[in-house]
């Protein structure tokens, strides 16, 4: 074929000099034949090297017209001087890690700034320390290239005692990251006779090393220092000396999250974390705390925006002292209740106390212990997302939720929750001169159904409940719950 391109004749151009000047500088264009360009990279000049021609125009690619090939040819002309060197030569310079702000919180907060476990606060007079109402400033800064990051943080309490600070750096360089946390928290515990103060400081280092994109390890060595003040309320209380604790401590954490988010509180997938602690109490010897647990959480999609989520969480404590877990409510309740009716067992030397949550229905402690398990159920239903095709402007419209949950679980003390020695089963009446002690039937396992609003108003995602609480098969008046958290 291009033989036979090369044997067709062009006719002779019959036209005067200024005609073929002319046509000099225009394009052949001939049926099925297209424009190319010629593009020349341009070497640096040795001075031994053969000129090299620079691109000035688009020429015909026609192998058969020759007189315009060679018209084309003529339209190149030597290169110029190389240009380019300069950039050859920049001199390279070293980066200064320079910091600039990415994240500015002012805010109304009801949350603490870290979550740890808090000191126990008594058998005989049991709650938990809920933060309250308080004002949360925080500010981040990290490197152009968010290879460093530091993060400073401040929870004021209105009567500007109890408050909580919190600093860290983070060093994201290479693919193991550490972090350096330390944390200050101040919580007072009321008694029948002492007004305490705990004050609390800890130090942690966090390494987390990434397995793949969805599964990482994360290890954590802390020192804790717990400072319990009585206040000078009585001459009795004046005397009581400060009670000091030294707590050493190391974490491991296996995370995996495949989860893909596509809206405020809504996901597609898996995540679940399996962790276990260890606690070393320094400053005595043989007092330790073994805390196992793991959370795992499912998010499958019913139809197109409706979802069902399902947890499955646990843990359990022991060793010399122990981790009690009040279960009941819900996190960062705005206006919490406990249950004072529920005993703790007072032979089980608790060091700590948190919260198992959710069990909707109840208030806090409705039951308690060393272990707990839990299983929630939710379906989250955007409402207006669901049945419109198109964007929504409103942020409250289009984050708007109805949910209908259920839930199930139990805390207990002993080696199952039926175990015999279990304290839910067991109850003490002392009427001098008698002591009597009471075994009782019931339930371990209570359960909570009920349904829920959810939306984002201010920038905060609001989530009111009510909820109907099963215990021993008998169906508790509601409870209304209003909280500022996501998820479980």
């Amino acid at each position: 074929l291009m033989n036979k391109f090369t044997e067709t004749k062009v006719p002779e151009v019959k036209a005067d000099s200024s005609a073929e000047t002319e046509k000099a500088g225009k394009e052949v264009k001939k049926r099925h034949f297209s424009t190319v360009r010629i593009t020349t990279i341009i070497p640096p000049s040795t001075g031994n090297d053969p000129p090299v021609f620079q691109e000035t125009d688009r020429i015909p690619s026609s192998p058969a017209d020759s007189n315009a090939r060679s018209k084309a040819m003529k339209m190149l002309k030597p290169a110029g001087k190389d240009t380019a060197d300069k950039y050859r030569s920049a001199k390279q310079l070293n980066y200064n890690v320079e910091y600039s702000i990415d994240q500015l919180v002012t805010q109304i907060d009801f949350n603490y700034l870290n979550w740890s476990y808090q000191p126990f606060t008594g058998s005989r007079d049991p709650i938990f320390i809920n933060p309250g109402f308080n004002a949360l400033f925080m500010v981040g800064i990290t490197d152009l290239m968010e290879d460093y990051r530091l993060t400073g943080g401040v929870r004021l309490d209105f009567n500007l005692v109890n408050n909580e600070y919190l600093f860290s750096y983070m060093n994201m360089r290479r693919r193991l990251d550490h972090q350096i946390i330390f944390h200050r928290q101040s919580v007072e515990e009321i008694g029948y006779y002492s007004y305490i103060r705990h004050k609390i400081n800890e130090l942690y280092y966090i390494a987390t090393y990434p397995l793949s994109p969805v599964l990482n390890i994360k290890g954590t060595a802390s020192i804790r220092y717990d400072k319990a003040v009585y206040l000078a309320t009585d001459q009795v209380n004046l005397k009581q000396p400060n009670l000091d604790k030294y707590w050493g401590s190391i974490k491991g954490e296996l995370t995996y999250d495949n989860t893909r988010n596509f809206g405020l509180n809504l996901y597609y997938g898996t995540r679940y974390k399996i962790f276990g602690e260890y606690y070393q109490q320094l400053n005595t010897s043989g007092n330790n705390m073994i805390v196992l647990g793991a959370d795992f959480r499912h998010y499958q999609k019913i139809h197109r925006t409706l979802i069902l989520a399902l947890r499955l969480a646990g843990s359990t404590s022991f060793g010399a002292s122990k981790l009690i877990y009040y279960m009941g409510g819900v996190d960062n309740w705005l206006w919490p209740s406990f249950d004072q009716t529920i005993p703790v067992a007072p032979d089980q030397n608790y060091a700590f106390q948190t919260l198992a949550t959710n069990m909707r229905g109840f208030s806090q402690n409705i039951r308690n212990g060393n272990s707990f398990v839990v299983l929630n159920t939710e379906f989250r239903l955007p409402v207006f997302r669901y049945f419109y095709n198109r964007p929504i402007r409103s942020d409250f419209l289009n984050n708007f939720q109805v949910v209908a949950f259920g839930d199930v679980g139990t805390a207990w003390t002993g080696i199952t929750p039926y175990s015999e020695d279990n304290t839910l089963f067991t109850k003490y009446i002392y009427q001098d001169p008698l002591f009597i002690k009471v075994q009782l039937l019931r339930e371990p396992f209570v359960e909570g159904v009920g349904f829920g609003l959810r939306s984002r108003v201010l920038g905060y995602f609001i989530r009111g409940d009510v909820a109907w609480g099963i215990e021993d098969g008998y169906w508790r008046k509601p409870v209304y719950y209003l909280s500022l958290s996501l998820d479980f």
